[in-house]
């Protein structure tokens, strides 16, 4: 893509919202793409921006995924970091990796998590010498 033909910042925190309420109810993009009647390379494409959604197709995805398209706009957020949020949420692995970790029982368990992630996040900055 071009920069010029970059995804619109609006299509891409929409996707993510798509993206996030998918995983939340445990919908493969092929399952979603099937009862809307699509490919899952157009759901993916949504959930991405590289597509902008139509109307009509956003209530009818709205209505698959059990809310409503001003939850999918953000129409209700009073945060004005909450699509930060959304794209954070919509990172392959983002949400299993929360689900798993609400599920640990042990408080230590879970900072010792954390502490992993976020050396292992710090590295990833770092240059590696060559």
């Amino acid at each position: 893509m071009a920069a010029n033909d970059a995804p619109d910042p609006i299509d891409i925190e929409v996707g993510a919202r798509i993206r996030v309420r998918r995983k939340y109810l445990s919908l493969s993009q092929s399952a979603l793409a099937e009862a809307l009647g699509l490919t899952f390379q157009q759901v993916q494409k949504y959930e991405r921006g590289a597509n902008r959604v139509s109307a009509s197709m956003l209530v009818k995805i709205a209505t698959k995924l059990e809310t409503t398209v001003g939850a999918l706009v953000g129409e209700n957020d009073t945060d004005r970091h909450s699509h930060e949020v959304y794209q954070k949420l919509a990172s392959p692995g983002a949400l299993d990796l929360l689900e798993a970790y609400v599920r640990m029982p042990d408080p230590e368990a879970r900072r010792a998590v954390v502490t992993l992630i976020k050396v292992l996040g710090a590295e990833a900055k770092v240059p590696k010498a060559a």
